[in-house]
């Protein structure tokens, strides 16, 4: 990809094909001389990690690794790295990965010093001032998939494995100080891993856009992330080496983690208790929700969707736009229906519990109770519009 460039919103972003070479450097803008190096399970024996580790090694930083860490990962993953962390004497976290080494890596510098218990920090009111702000250790994150954005942003998503319930750790200071935007490090990403976390990128972005109050910043990102997904996720799919399509996949997702500073909605709310109950894959997850979710807020969000059709390129209403999420869904394979995603409807009611309490709620477009939960349950299980 031709395009290199430096930003500095909503973090340090440094973007472009080949950028990865810069980690050591990276890590000294920081000043981390000691990182733990953190990314997941899956991950850690692949080329791209190995072939970044060597970056390391030939530039002579020390480093530690931790990787145990799951898709849907919980909080017994931090801890485990924590003591990793403070084994090793780290002094930062290189956060490496989907968006569960990311959100692993950044929660562990937050953890790092902290006294009080994980859950203690979770995104309700200002649980966050609790924390000792001094003892965050400094973050560099590098992102191998385009879709969590969780690279820029100031929280993660741990799963309490207590409750089976996804959480959500908040503190502004686990925003990365510099992240690493380097395209070539998605193109071995499995074709059901690009459609999966494109998906989650267009929700974020799609879900930013629609949520209720007034913040044109976001609108405008979180618009021009939906048509880049439209435009770029397909020739990913089709030509997974196209580093071109890679860099926009991986700005959409940057922007649509800037985007939702705004908020969420349904989307997220019902994705997060089905993804803690029966560990699907967060992204895939979120494609199956959406058109459901967006005919169920349709009267909140008719005017909004028609404008953001317009500007993808579509015509100017709410059903082209309808149409045109549906047809990119059956082009890229994501599942229909919830079925599909090997979900069953045995607990129901206690996912629309759960979904009535997710902290992405409180900005869906419409007011999201337990029946209307139950409603786009049944409506994604059984595959209506209506």
């Amino acid at each position: 990809m031709a395009i290199r460039s430096n930003w500095n919103y909503p973090t340090a972003v440094h973007f472009g094909a080949g950028r990865i070479a810069e980690l050591p450097e990276a890590l000294k803008a920081v000043g981390i001389k000691n990182p733990l190096f953190v990314t997941d399970a899956g991950l850690v024996n692949l080329p791209v990690t190995q072939n970044t580790l060597k970056l390391l090694r030939d530039a002579g930083v020390p480093f530690g690794v931790f990787s145990d860490v799951q898709p849907n990962p919980p909080g017994s993953n931090v801890d485990a790295g924590v003591a990793v962390l403070k084994a090793g004497g780290h002094d930062g976290v290189i956060a490496f990965g989907g968006g569960s080494g990311l959100d692993v890596g950044k929660t562990i510098a937050f953890m790092a010093g902290q006294t009080r218990p994980l859950w203690d920090f979770e995104d309700i009111g200002d649980w966050w001032t609790r924390a000792d702000s001094k003892a965050i250790l400094p973050i560099v994150a590098v992102p191998t998939t385009a879709g969590t954005g969780s690279e820029v942003g100031r929280a993660s998503v741990i799963t309490d494995e207590a409750t089976h319930t996804k959480k959500i750790i908040f503190h502004p200071l686990m925003q990365p100080k510099l992240v690493i935007a380097d395209p070539e490090l998605t193109v071995g990403m499995p074709r059901m891993i690009t459609v999966g976390t494109g998906f989650d990128a267009l929700a974020h972005c799609l879900e930013a856009y629609c949520a209720p109050g007034y913040h044109p910043l976001a609108d405008g990102i979180g618009a021009e992330g939906v048509r880049l997904v439209f435009e770029n996720l397909p020739k990913v799919v089709a030509d997974p080496n196209d580093i071109d399509a890679r860099g926009n996949m991986l700005s959409a997702a940057l922007m649509g983690a800037t985007a939702f500073q705004k908020g969420l909605g349904a989307i997220h709310s019902l994705s997060h208790p089905i993804g803690a109950l029966y560990n699907t894959h967060h992204g895939m997850t979120n494609g199956v929700f959406m058109p459901y979710v967006l005919v169920a807020n349709r009267d909140a969000i008719e005017a909004r969707i028609a404008r953001l059709a317009a500007y993808c390129g579509l015509a100017p209403s709410f059903d082209a736009f309808l149409t045109a999420i549906l047809a990119l869904r059956e082009k890229l394979g994501v599942p229909h229906t919830l079925r599909d995603l090997k979900v069953p409807a045995d607990r129901r009611s206690e996912i629309a519990v759960m979904a009535v309490a997710d902290p992405s709620t409180g900005t869906n477009p419409v007011k999201l109770d337990e029946a209307l939960a139950l409603r786009i349950f049944d409506m994604a299980m059984d595959g209506r519009l209506t």
